[in-house]
Order: structure tokens, then sequence, then C-alpha cells
């Protein structure tokens, strides 16, 4: 994904820089904290830019939370094609993701997942963002299953695009109850066994 718009000028390598600190600030800002509770200015001081550079590069705060939507979904497609794209792909997928939730006890909840109640029905420019962050991360994980059924490990009779989207809602739903219960079991669970359902693990 991508979120220059075209009439934005390219930025130098040391602006491109300073640009990706403020947006993984205000990500690392947002996810802990939430978009209301997150100003600009905290954003300033968490990055270590001058208020000049800060309003250079996000005139306002729309435009750094679209910023962050981005980052978190490119952070996150990359991150679940990088675990599907090796010989035991569906394996290291599944303990990434339920290592990632013993880690923080899904606190927090899903980086992409937990902007949606904070911004899908007031701001439609967010909405579609995430949608499209969503989009690219079912197609990474279809990818892996197209995978896995081209060695034969997955029944012919599966689409891998439904299969992908069922895969996500359960990851979203598990996160959801494992972050109310401030414990990894529900994401090991629906983890575990829709995989178990499907592939027999």
């Amino acid at each position: 994904m991508n979120d220059e718009t075209v009439d934005r000028p390219r930025l130098t390598p040391k602006g491109a820089r300073t640009r990706a600190r403020i947006v993984e600030a205000a990500a690392a800002l947002v996810h802990a904290h939430g978009v209301a509770n997150t100003t600009l200015e905290d954003v300033k001081v968490a990055a270590e830019v001058s208020g000049s550079q800060m309003y250079h590069y996000f005139p306002d705060k729309n435009e750094l939370i679209q910023a962050v939507i981005v980052y978190q979904a490119d952070s996150i497609v990359s991150r679940n094609r990088r675990a599907l794209s090796g010989a035991h792909g569906v394996e290291a997928w599944r303990n990434m993701v339920i290592s990632a939730a013993r880690r923080t006890k899904a606190k927090g909840g899903c980086q992409l997942g937990s902007l949606v109640g904070q911004l899908a029905e007031s701001d439609p420019d967010a909405r579609a963002l995430i949608a499209a962050g969503f989009d690219q991360w079912a197609a990474a994980i279809s990818d892996g299953l197209r995978s896995l059924r081209a060695d034969g490990k997955l029944s012919s009779d599966i689409d891998p695009d439904d299969l992908a989207t069922t895969l996500l809602a359960t990851l979203q739903g598990g996160l959801l109850l494992a972050q109310v219960q401030q414990s990894p079991r529900p994401i090991e669970t629906a983890v575990n066994t829709l995989l178990a359902l499907i592939i027999g693990r």
C-alpha cells in the first residue's frame, strides 16, 4: 500500500526517514492509547522531531492517522507473507500469531482491527484504508494457502480466498476475546481448532 498522493513532492532520503519515524511513533501511541487520546504533540515528542518538521509532513491529524493505517497494514501483510512463504508456511503463521498473543496477552488488540471501532463509522477515508488493509492481509493468507494446496496439503474443494477470509475472521474474533480476557487462550483455541479441521493439525 502507498499513501503518498500524486501531487506530493518526492521526499529526500533524510525526509523519508523523518517521516517514517513520525509514523512509527504515531502507530505505537495510537495502538497503546487510541486515536482520540493521541495528539500531534504526543507524536512530536515521541518521534523527537520539531514542531515545524511535524507539521511539514502532517499538517493535520487526519493525514497522520491515515499514514498510521497504511503503516500498520503494510507491516502486518509483510509479516504474514514472510511467515507463509516457507516450507512450513501455515505452521509458521500459526506460531507467529500465537507467539504474538502470548507475548502481549493481546493487549491493545490487533494493530489494524483495533482501529475499526474507532474510525470505521465516523471517518469514511479511514474506513476505506482499513478495508484495503484487510483485503491485502486476506490476499497474503490466500497466497500462502494456494501454495499449500499446490503441495497437496489442502483439499482442492477448499477455496483459498474463502478460507483466508475465514482465518482472518477467526483471528480477529480470537484476538478480541483474548484482549478482553487478557489471555492468549482464546486465540490459541480458535486458530488451532480451525486449522485442525482444515488440514488435520
